[in-house]
This record gives structure tokens, sequence and C-alpha cells, in this order.
């Protein structure tokens, strides 16, 4: 693609070149003023890697007052201890130094024959070098999925190249442990989770070490947004604990059926925001008691459709979508993991016209979503099944709830205009400058429209690949040394060891050769899409100080008297009208199976009304109005829809002041009558 001109054209005007005049002058710059190369540690140990970037990290914010740097999402820093402990190999950061952090699984020597998970999940025979330092003659590499990508002074450079915040996702699969034949630790994954958020803070009290003490590193654990921002400000790098698991607080099910509680969910999190976690995933790979999951795709497909088996006792199960949103079609290609499956069972054969799964978010993750919610935490909805994702997406829709994150790509990418009207965040998988750059444009519409900056998800130590070289060859290769994106800093070939790595003939080996992977979209995708990206750490902050800025809005319908048209009964249960206002979302009002039916909530006196939120039971309305009166006889229309589909349904209208709301049944969308579960009445 050739670079594309500045999308946000301003008229050149007297005030704009002044405010261009003082921004150059008073603005921050890449200096130093905070002390003489405060951003060069004076213990680094001997031998390490070279970081082979020169000047000084941008501080401060820019003329408009925003801090600027790119965020990586998604990342993995300690999935080394995940998964049994000898999945990923090689350390994060060792204290007895590089040679002992970067070395591979004892199992690994000599020739790699049985790094098994590589070929169960890559094809080939898995054979490789095992020497990593000081040679690296085979690894880290950009197809590798089982050697460590993010060595602490990987990171470090990837900071000096402009990157400002780093989402540290606490990652294990209890399941994937268990079926691995090689590994020094249990498979329980709260206890895995907990060990990779003590090594974060380990890592931070190891960086600091280097530069005198205490709170004087660049890498820094944040826990709320304005701390993060302050950090940014200084230059440093911001560090978020998120968390994706497959069984969230034990919350696994077997036969569909879940093993966990709602105080299992409620102890949970309590404990993943004392360790300072912040967002989190509420399914991964496996449908688990809380949600159902986004599928897998090719030979992994396959694998991972054996792990769910083998974890819940069925395998994933179809149904055709009834939107656009489509879960990713199910890997069918054979897979060397087809032999753990007990005699006689094999993997099932899908229906290509159905993509979507039947499972969505269930009352136990509903339960989870809104204990996110009260704790003002960020919700991951990449891995979600489309049906979980909608309900999710709903759920915020009606709180106004702007705490939602797609971090790398593993949402349908139908729903970002929903993520982005919530003010959430939508950052890209790392995929090569060419991909990347296309989808960037694709989207980039709706992050002008919407006024927000643009993310990547590395996700290295993931199990996935990452960009490719695009060939000493090509017509437009990074040229190395090149100015890092904020100008402020030389970036010149990464050497570790005896290994220098080059972009163009080694692609993104390790999280090292991020700023080099950004300037190769520079050169693809023109400057617009890195400006995008340095709008990043901004827009995650927005997202997440919007958050912890959320209040509840006050329900004027909860516990108020409501009539209706008509109300199911019988000697077990009673729907009446007040059910739907009670606070309780399994109660419900029912009206008689014919179209023409309303519900009347009186507010007890004259409020603004302009939102009303409709919990649909299975019978919901297909056409429905929301009437408002002041006496209960003149009503108007306030809103109206002819394209009702059920569930969670948001009416928002200009605010009007009102004493009485009513639901109008004009056409039903099924056989039976209209049934919610709970209405909500709300000023805006």
């Amino acid at each position: 693609m050739a670079g594309r001109p500045y999308r946000r054209h301003r008229q050149i005007t007297v005030v704009s070149l002044l405010l261009l005049v003082l921004s150059m002058t008073f603005g921050p710059t890449p200096s130093s003023a905070a002390g003489a190369e405060w951003w060069v540690p004076t213990a680094r140990p001997a031998p390490d890697s070279q970081i082979n970037v020169t000047g000084a990290p941008f501080t401060g914010t820019d003329s408009a007052g925003d801090v600027r740097g790119f965020v990586d999402a998604h990342n993995h820093l300690f999935s080394n201890e995940a998964f049994g402990g000898r999945l990923i190999c090689g350390k994060v950061f060792s204290e007895a130094g590089v040679a002992d952090a970067l070395k591979d699984c004892p199992e690994h020597y000599p020739d790699g024959t049985l790094a098994i998970f590589d070929y169960i999940t890559h094809g080939g025979d898995g054979r490789h070098d095992p020497v990593g330092w000081p040679t690296f003659k085979d690894w880290p590499a950009y197809d590798s999925m089982t050697h460590q990508a993010n060595y602490y002074a990987w990171v470090e450079r990837a900071w000096r190249g402009g990157q400002r915040v780093l989402v540290n996702d606490l990652v294990t699969n209890g399941m994937i442990c268990s079926v691995y034949p090689f590994k020094d630790r249990s498979c329980d994954e709260m206890t895995s989770i907990r060990l990779q958020a003590k090594l974060t803070y380990d890592l931070q009290a190891y960086i600091d070490k280097q530069y005198g003490g205490t709170g004087k590193g660049w890498f820094r654990i944040v826990t709320d947004s304005a701390q993060a921002r302050q950090v940014i400000e200084q230059g440093k790098l911001a560090v978020i604990l998120g968390v994706e698991t497959s069984e969230p607080f034990g919350c696994k099910q077997i036969l569909d059926i879940g093993q966990c509680s709602k105080a299992d969910i409620d102890a949970g999190l309590d404990e993943l925001y004392a360790l300072g976690v912040r967002s989190m995933f509420l399914c991964h790979k496996f449908d688990n008691a809380l949600c159902g999951v986004r599928f897998d795709e090719h030979g992994l497909g396959t694998a991972i459709n054996v792990g769910q088996f083998l974890s819940t006792g069925t395998f994933w199960r179809t149904e055709k979508c009834t939107g656009p949103q489509k879960d990713n079609p199910i890997g069918q290609a054979a897979s060397e993991a087809e032999k753990d499956l007990p005699a006689g069972t094999e993997v099932p054969a899908y229906d290509e016209n159905a993509q979507c799964n039947v499972r969505g978010l269930t009352d136990l993750g509903e339960y989870a979503v809104r204990g996110l919610m009260k704790r003002k935490m960020m919700l991951e909805i990449d891995h979600m099944s489309v049906k979980a994702t909608g309900r999710v997406l709903d759920i915020f829709e009606s709180a106004s709830y702007p705490g939602v994150l797609s971090s790398h790509s593993w949402m349908d990418l139908n729903w970002t205009e929903r993520v982005y009207g919530l003010g959430g965040f939508v950052a890209q998988y790392m995929h090569g400058s060419e991909e990347f750059s296309a989808e960037a444009e694709r989207t980039d519409a709706l992050r002008e429209k919407y006024d927000v900056g643009y993310g990547y998800g590395t996700d290295f130590n993931g199990i996935g690949d990452h960009p490719a070289p695009r060939g000493a060859g090509t017509s437009n290769p990074v040229t190395y040394p090149f100015r890092s994106a904020d100008g402020g800093s030389l970036v010149d070939r990464q050497t570790t060891g005896a290994r220098t790595w080059d972009y163009n003939t080694d692609g993104a080996a390790h999280a090292g050769m991020i700023p080099d992977w950004i300037e190769d979209i520079r050169r693809v995708g023109g400057q617009d899409v890195v400006g995008d990206l340095l709008r990043g750490a901004e827009s995650y902050l927005g997202t997440w100080g919007g958050t912890e800025k959320h209040q509840a809005g006050v329900n004027l319908a909860k516990g108020a008297a409501a009539t209706a048209s008509s109300e199911e009964w019988n000697p077990v249960t009673n729907y009446a009208a007040g059910r739907a206002v009670d606070g309780d979302l399994a109660t419900r009002w029912a009206a008689d199976w014919s179209d023409d039916q309303w519900l009347r909530i009186d507010l007890g006196a004259t409020s603004l009304v302009g939102r009303v939120t409709l919990d649909w039971e299975r019978a919901y309305g297909k056409s429905y109005r929301i009437e408002l009166s002041a006496d209960g006889q003149n009503w108007r229309t306030a809103w109206s829809t002819t394209t009702g589909d059920g569930g969670l349904d948001t009416a928002r209208f200009t605010g009007t002041p009102a004493r009485y709301v009513r639901v109008h049944g004009v056409e039903r969308g099924t056989e039976w009558g209209y049934s919610l579960h709970e209405v909500g009445v709300h000023s805006g």
C-alpha cells in the first residue's frame, strides 16, 4: 500500500500556525531534562543483551496535554511459568544472568526432537538448535511458538522505541498442562496466575536495582489510570496486569454443568483485584461455566477441540448464526493431539453453514460481568463467542459502561463500532505490516469518527506466529539506523550475544523487534497508521479512566407500581407486572399470547427520562414502542423499533419529563406473548 496523506485535514489559519509555533517552542521534547541520560542504567548485568537504541525517551505530554506512545495491549511476559513450566522455554530475567535466562528446555536437547508442542501446533518435526545464549542459531524466531520472546532487555528496547503501555496477561491452561508430558509444577490455574503476578513485581524490583533503587526503573506496574498517566509522562513504561485463562476461579464446566458458584466468582475477583489485575478474559480456548468461546482454526483448532473434550466432556457445538457476526470456522485439519482421545472417540465434522457457538454467556457469566463492573475492571471480549459477546455489549450499553477491550483481533470485526461507541479500546494482532496496514485502513473511518487511537497486541509467548521477514530484496526495506516514531531515538539492529537481528531477514523474532516492525508499517502503510498507534496510550487510558469513573445510574423503575394489559398466571408461578420492576432477574412479567399488549410503570413523581432498558425473556417484542406520559392518560412515543431480536435492549432518546412509562408491544417475536425479566428507567 502506498502511504496516504494525513487524513485529519484542518484549514490552515494564522491561529493554527501560531499554535504550531507555540507547541514547538514550549511543548515537550525528547530531552534529558530529568537528568543526564536517566534512561541508561548504572548497574546493568554483564554480560547482557544490547539495546541498540540511543537518545532520550519522549517525556511529558504533547501540546494538547495528551500522553503519547504505543500500546501493546496483549502480551504474556511470564507464560514460561504456565502450562506446567516447560512449554515456553527460557526466562524473562534471571538473577544468575542472561545465560541462565535464555536457555532451552532440557528435553529440547540435543536437536529439538522432543519439542512436541511445536509440531502438534505448527507442523514439521520440531527440530532445532536448542542453544540460546550466546549463539541463538534457531531461536527466538518469528515462527517459534515455544521459546522466550520477552527477555527483559528486549522489552526495554520496545520501550525505548516508543512503547508506553504494556498489558501483561497472566495466562495458563490446566488441560494443556495436564496432557503435555513435560512439567515441573502443578497444573492449577490460579496457582500459576499468582506466581506470574509475583514475578511481574519481582521483575520491577530487578530493573529498579539497575537504576539505583525502588521506583527508579523504567518498568512500572500501575493499578489506576492516573498512576499510569504519571508514569508515561515521565517517559517510562506503564505495565497493567490482566488475566487470560480458561477456567478462572475454577469455573470449568463438565457436561454443561458449571463447577463454580457465585461465591467462588466474588472471591476470585477480589483476589485478582488485590493482586493488581485490572482487566481479564472470562473464557479462553475452552467453553467454561461462564461463556462459550470463539473457535480456533486449522490444525491448532483440532488440537484445542480435543482439549475441549478432555476438559469438559463435550466437543464444540455449532449452530447457524442469526446475524452477520460469526465465530471462526473450526479447524478440522488432522492433529497429533487426536491421539489423546479415548479409543473410539473422534473429533466431529461441522456444517460449514453453522459457524456460531451454541454457547453464549451463562447466568454465572453474567454474574461475573456485573462483578467486574462493580469493581471498575475492564473486560476482554476477544475469545468470547458471538452469542456471549453480543450479550456483554448489551449489558454494557444498558449501563453506559466503557470498560470493554478487544486486544488482539479475536472478536468478530462487526462489533468494532459498538466497542468504540461505549468508549472501549481496540488493538489489532501483530500481523505483518501489509496485513496490519490494510486492517488499520479498513477501520480508519471509525477511529476518525470516535477520535481514538489504535493499539497492537503482540501476544508474545502466547503460542502464535509473528510477522515474517518481507525479505532483503523488498523494494522498501527497513533501513538501519532509523529514527523512532516519536523522533527522539536512533534505532539500530538489535544484538544479543553473538546474534544480530535484522527485521528484513528475521521478522519480528522477539519483543525487541517491535520498533523495527513499526518502522516497517510506516514504510508500507504510511505515517498515518503510525500516528494512530502513537495515540494509543491516550486512548487506552481514556477507556480505563472512564471505567474507573463510571457510576451506576439510578433505576427509577425499581420497586415502582406497575400494571399491564394482561398477566399470565398459573398455580406455581406469578407473572404479575410488578415482577418486571422488582430488581430480580430471576422473575418476570408475562402477557397473554397476542400482539397488542402493554406494561405501564408509575414512577411516583415526574422525573427526567432518557433511557429505558428491557431484559427480555425468550418471548420478546419484534415491534414495540416506549411511550411517556405526565398523567397516565395522554401518551407520546419516545422511541420505537420494528426489528427487535430479544436479549437486552437499550432505548435512548432525548430526556423528557414524565411520571409514567409504558412498553407497548405491537408485534411479537415468537408464538408466545411478551415477557420481560426487568425494565429499567433512567434519566440518561
